[in-house]
């Protein structure tokens, strides 16, 4: 399962930190308008982040996570996969998400995570020049796959995603890793029921044969959506992994195209 909707990031606040968010509509190159909850540091940076959503899409739990991001400096957007088929307005937690996850492809993702890159690239933005994706299950997944599709990205970090074929037999990142063209941070859940050390395995050869700089974590005995507030017993495991992702930005954030 993915996260409750009273979950929450298990990041803990900067006290003071001076930054500014709000909510936008997005169009991407084929002309739909999705939703997205943008923050910003008020010191500008060159570093943007994608945060690419779990199933249910833009919630409160992505939101916080663009703010915890835009306090330790970072440009974010968070956005919504749902505007082709239950447009732009704030939806209550009653949404049913799986139809409308259901409706959505590979390429639409895309699309839209190339127009959520676009905007932290303008001026309104932040006029970033590295981007990141940083994406959590069906989240992690597209964050992989954005890394093969023509983004310019820095770097693409993954939480629990499925590396391997789709469930409608769409190649994955594993299948697409020759087409990758940035560095790869998969941080995965040992006892994922759906997502397997195969699975795993696989991912890391595939992008080793591929000559992608990687890191593929596996955090043994942890669940899927262990990255959560509520899951106070992998709170190490949580750390370390929120370790590895500003490890992460900090390194490729620093160099130069």
């Amino acid at each position: 399962m993915c996260f409750d909707l009273d979950s929450a990031p298990p990041i803990p606040p900067i006290s003071g930190a001076a930054v500014s968010h709000s909510d936008l509509v997005l169009e991407a190159a084929d002309g739909n308008r999705f939703a997205a909850f943008a923050a910003s540091p008020d010191e500008a940076g060159d570093v943007g982040v994608v945060v690419v959503p779990d199933v249910r899409g833009l919630y409160r739990f992505y939101e916080e996570l663009a703010l915890r991001l835009a306090e330790r400096g970072f440009a974010a957007v968070a956005f919504d996969y749902f505007g082709r088929t239950a447009g732009v307005g704030k939806r209550g937690d009653e949404f049913e998400y799986m139809p409308h996850v259901m409706e959505t492809t590979p390429e639409g993702v895309q699309q839209d995570i190339g127009a959520a890159a676009s905007y932290l690239r303008s001026p309104d933005g932040g006029s970033c020049s590295r981007i990141f994706t940083l994406g959590f299950c069906f989240g992690g997944r597209n964050s992989w796959l954005a890394a093969a599709s023509a983004h310019g990205l820095a770097g693409a970090i993954g939480f629990y995603g499925r590396p391997g074929l789709g469930r409608d037999g769409s190649p994955g990142p594993t299948q697409r890793a020759s087409e990758i063209t940035s560095p790869i941070l998969a941080l995965q859940a040992g006892a994922d029921q759906n997502i397997s050390a195969e699975d795993n395995a696989a991912f890391d050869a595939a992008l080793e044969a591929a000559g992608v700089e990687h890191e593929v974590v596996t955090y043994p005995g942890a669940p899927h959506s262990f990255f959560d507030r509520k899951q106070a017993e992998f709170a190490s495991q949580s750390e370390d992994a929120w370790s590895r992702v500003l490890a992460f930005l900090d390194r490729y954030g620093r160099e130069q195209s």
